[in-house]
């Protein structure tokens, strides 16, 4: 399992302008080979034990989401291995801090309808799907996080920390994060990171630890500036989504196509 934050990207970046020329209709392929692929609510089951220590719960995470429960335990929260006989209780106890209780509250109500989400979801997958046939569809679950990854990828799966998607706004965010970190942390980045972050998984930039930092800011401006593509809107403006487009109209390439080039 990778664990991945939108806020290191940002730092890396500076905003500006970004063009593109690939036209998708807002409404277009609204069925399609991901008819059934939604946002799976873990994050209901976690907050139900969290919140009122409901074994249950408990036990239908870790057998209705195996895997979705060693990455929270093991990868974000970082609290202990799943096979720890204590792991249960350690857990439970980690979210006990008054604050946390309160987000996990927020996050409830915040998210108590995810349609939206699920609709742009499927939408993006099959468009994805017609530019890179072959590509695996993820599973898709959201959970509670504790304020740390806001994204996770691995296993062909993508997890969303919906408390870090809580709008720029939010009061607890502002005792944490400066302005331009809580821009990012809104509703609406939640699909394009997730296309950013899965396509990184499925397309890494080799050699990474020996690329300058020049080509890294042209791996993941190449990610976002397909993800734009992929969501039908101008949604990363940066320096190097630019300089991607640019490429791209110069020589005429695919999404696929572009994929498969290195810097």
């Amino acid at each position: 399992m990778k664990r991945v934050s939108y806020l290191l990207i940002t730092a890396l970046m500076v905003l500006s302008s970004c063009n593109f020329d690939f036209k998708l209709k807002p409404n277009d392929l609204l069925e399609g080979p991901t008819d059934n692929l939604e946002i799976q609510r873990y994050d209901r089951l976690e907050s139900q034990y969290l919140t009122t220590g409901d074994f249950s719960a408990l036990q239908q995470m870790e057998t209705d989401y195996p895997m979705e429960t060693r990455a929270l335990l093991e990868n974000v929260l970082r609290i202990g291995v799943v096979d720890d006989p204590e792991i249960n209780k350690k857990f439970l106890s980690y979210f006990q801090d008054s604050t946390l209780q309160v987000l996990i509250g927020d996050v409830e109500s915040e998210f108590a309808n995810m349609n939206d989400l699920n609709k742009e979801l499927q939408q993006c997958f099959d468009r994805l799907l017609k530019e890179i046939p072959e590509l695996t569809v993820p599973r898709v679950y959201a959970q509670i996080g504790a304020l740390d990854e806001s994204i996770v990828v691995g296993d062909s799966m993508i997890g969303i920390s919906l408390d870090k998607y809580m709008g720029a706004n939010y009061s607890l965010y502002k005792k944490h994060y400066t302005l331009q970190q809580r821009e990012s942390m809104t509703r609406q980045n939640i699909i394009p990171d997730c296309l950013v972050f899965y396509l990184l998984s499925l397309y890494p930039l080799d050699d990474f630890d020996r690329r300058t930092q020049n080509e890294r800011d042209y791996h993941m401006g190449k990610m976002m500036w397909i993800s734009n593509q992929i969501l039908g809107r101008k949604f990363f403006k940066m320096k190097f989504v630019d300089e991607v487009a640019n490429y791209q109209k110069k020589h005429n390439l695919t999404i696929k196509e572009l994929l498969e080039k290195t810097p």
